[in-house]
């Protein structure tokens, strides 16, 4: 099912920076709604501290993390589905105009019960629009190494630079109302579908009688038969392993900070570190690395983001945990737009929502299970987490490696 990947950038293809600039208007549009909807995408970040205000035990708390978080796995197959039948532009619309209502009534919501299920459902509507978002940079482009990373370069630099307004807003709102911080969030959530409604366009395609019968029997394709593509499998996989490990720059990095008698403030400078590394370095080292094929690119930067979170059992100083922090960030960098833009390249045409809905499941299982895994590994033994990151680091830099059998085909002389 998979279209063979290239073997590495075609000679004929734009320099990176010429791929930027070149970039099409439904790129930048797309871009401009992500930037306004992380900046306001407040309640993922605030609702622990929301419901301990209320009085919510951290029990109550870690129930609804998790409610949100299996509402995330299924939002993103849901969001896959509906992008390839209904579109990419109402697809979004209708996430954000969904998630955005049911953030509003949020402060509104009394028993625990109903704030749980509220947020189930707001982590379903809220990663809808995802699949449908990678889809319309893909639809956009032409189907390069660089064109894609550059739409994806672009988009990823969009939501980091929401992401870390949105933190600042977010804090400065909390401090002065709940109420203003999620009513802000639904603002936030309805402009971007106004952004995507208003001003997006799906991208026209010429058709023919064939390709209305492709369309058809391609609906009729469920997620059971896009799984029984090999090649998607393996790159699941290793999204999962990827995340697991990197996200517990969010969950063994402070505990390990804790550990060693450094100080909350030490973990934010650490964490702040990583967003400025990203902020400023992101889209450049994206362009050094468009150059060469993308598998090894993505077991490079995994092996690398590995091995530095691993690192960081052995270290006890600012410096030198700052000294790992750069490590994992560069693995960081070198994967995040580039594994999206190569699962571009594996996904038939009329089926690129429901590959990036399956990168979304994915992503989520990982980030989900991460801090449940972590947490209770770090319990038994600090040293057995950082064992454990640095092996599912070294699994997931081999399974972006392509398999021997295709590897060789590929490297097989045409006839």
């Amino acid at each position: 099912m998979s279209t063979a990947p290239p073997t590495r950038s075609g000679v004929d293809e734009p320099r990176f920076r010429d791929a930027l600039r070149g970039l099409p208007g439904r790129v930048w549009i797309i871009s401009l709604g992500i930037l306004v909807n992380q900046i306001g995408n407040f309640l993922p970040v605030f609702i622990v501290l929301y419901l301990t205000e209320r009085g919510c035990s951290a029990g109550a708390a870690g129930l609804v993390l998790g409610v949100s978080g299996v509402g995330k796995v299924l939002g993103n197959a849901v969001g896959g589905y509906l992008a390839d039948g209904i579109g990419r532009r109402w697809t979004i619309v209708l996430s954000a105009v969904t998630t955005s209502g049911l953030t509003a009534i949020m402060p509104s919501l009394g028993p625990l019960p109903i704030i749980v299920a509220v947020v189930g459902l707001i982590g379903v509507t809220s990663q809808i629009y995802r699949p449908a978002a990678a889809a319309v940079l893909l639809d956009s482009v032409a189907a390069t190494n660089q064109q894609r990373l550059a739409a994806f370069g672009v988009f990823r630099f969009a939501m980091n630079v929401g992401a870390a307004l949105g933190g600042v807003v977010g804090g400065v709102l909390a401090s002065t109302s709940y109420v203003g911080l999620f009513l802000g969030n639904a603002v936030a959530c309805l402009l971007f579908g106004v952004v995507v409604g208003v001003l997006l366009r799906d991208a026209p395609k010429a058709r023919s009688d064939q390709d209305d019968a492709d369309t058809q029997a391609d609906r009729a394709v469920g997620y059971r038969q896009v799984l029984a593509d090999r090649t998607l499998v393996r790159f699941l996989l290793m999204t999962v392993f990827a995340e697991f490990v990197y996200i517990q720059s969010t969950v063994g990095l402070p505990l390990h900070v804790s550990t060693v008698g450094l100080s909350e403030r030490d973990f934010g400078l650490l964490i702040g570190l990583n967003g400025l590394l990203v902020l400023v370095l992101e889209l450049p080292i994206t362009g050094v690395v468009s150059r060469y094929r993308p598998e090894y690119v993505l077991a490079i930067g995994n092996l690398i983001t590995g091995v530095g979170l691993a690192l960081t059992g052995f270290m006890t100083g600012m410096v030198l945990l700052s000294a790992t922090v750069l490590v994992w960030t560069l693995g960081e960098m070198m994967t995040s737009s580039i594994s999206q833009a190569y699962l571009g390249s594996l996904a038939p045409p009329r089926m690129v929502g429901r590959y990036q809905g399956l990168h979304g499941v994915a992503y989520t299982t990982g980030t989900g299970a991460g801090p449940l895994i972590g947490g209770a590994v770090y319990a038994i033994g600090p040293w057995a987490l950082w064992a454990l990151v640095g092996a599912a680091g070294l699994l997931s830099a081999q399974l972006c490696l392509p398999r021997r059998r295709a590897a060789s085909t590929v490297l097989e002389p045409d006839s």
